[in-house]
């Protein structure tokens, strides 16, 4: 038997690949799209933070426009059941949005022809200015008070005059007392020139007030005697001193236009009632009043 020797000649291929390991692009494109995704996502939310709520419900019914009609009748084909009316699958889908967004006002006028709900609006808004404007007094006052504590602790020479000096909000206003204390009057007895410790104090309010517009009150206290009876005298020193103050104060800055009432009342309305001799009774109360809010004309 002959023998071939001629060997099989085999033939490989070797299929090169491209664009694989670190040398090729696809993931390029995919950091392409993730670069394009957060560019559109912070773009939207920049837009969200810039748009005003008509704007975004402008876009939003760009892309929900109501002349897509919800309706499921007919044989769900082009008209969907309907015809080529004013209204269903093919309207403009304008009036009957517009109607229930805008419903006709009811006709309820009141006696003089005015429409009751314009004067309910008109009355809501003005009660809502009103405590708008009574929110901002209010804030106003306690700024005010905390100016007051806080002048005191920074002063050295008012620190230890701080407990003399009582500040409240009550139904008048703002009201700050100076107090005497034991052994710590602010005038001397049966005078009605305050003292220099009383001075001060007066100069610390005076700027408090200078910083708001309210008119200020000023009213003079005075104690009972050691029986408990109350003194012709302690009218007439009671204005005194309270009209003295007044005068601090004007020095101090304070328009005598602000000022609305200088009055004495003696001892009749004692700060603690319990013990009417006491040296704290002897005071005088400056109010900065609660003005009526000035409402803008058509309210």
């Amino acid at each position: 038997m002959a023998v071939n020797s001629e060997q099989p000649i085999i033939i490989k291929k070797i299929k090169k690949s491209s664009g694989g390991g670190h040398h090729g692009g696809a993931w390029k494109v995919a950091y392409a799209d993730f670069v394009t995704a957060m560019m559109a996502f912070f773009l939207l939310m920049w837009l969200l933070n810039t748009t005003s709520p008509e704007q975004k419900q402008g876009i939003a019914d760009y892309f929900a426009p109501a002349s897509i009609s919800s309706t499921t009748s007919g044989s769900g084909g082009i008209l969907g059941g309907t015809s080529l009316g004013d209204d269903g699958a093919k309207a403009d889908g304008k009036m009957s949005v517009i109607q229930q967004m805008a419903p006709e006002a009811p006709n309820d006028v009141d006696k003089d022809g005015q429409s009751t709900n314009t004067a309910s609006l008109d009355s809501a808004s003005e009660q809502a200015l009103r405590d708008a404007l009574a929110k901002k007094e209010q804030d106003s006052f306690a700024s005010a008070a905390q100016s007051l504590r806080q002048s005191l602790q920074d002063m050295p020479e008012l620190a230890e005059l701080s407990k003399q000096i009582l500040i409240d909000q009550t139904p008048e206003g703002l009201r700050i007392q100076l107090v005497d204390q034991e052994g710590r009057a602010m005038f001397k007895e049966n005078s009605k020139e305050p003292n220099d410790r009383a001075r001060i104090l007066l100069r610390a309010v005076a700027k408090v007030i200078t910083q708001l517009p309210n008119r200020v009150t000023i009213s003079g206290h005075t104690s009972a005697n050691a029986f408990g009876k109350k003194q012709d005298g302690d009218w007439a020193l009671s204005a005194q001193r309270a009209d003295a103050s007044r005068q601090v104060l004007r020095g101090a800055g304070v328009d005598d236009d602000r000022i609305y009432q200088v009055s004495g009342k003696a001892n009749s309305e004692p700060l603690y009632a319990d013990d009417p001799t006491l040296a704290g009774n002897r005071r005088i109360s400056i109010i900065l009043l609660r003005e009526k809010p000035v409402l803008p004309d058509g309210l």
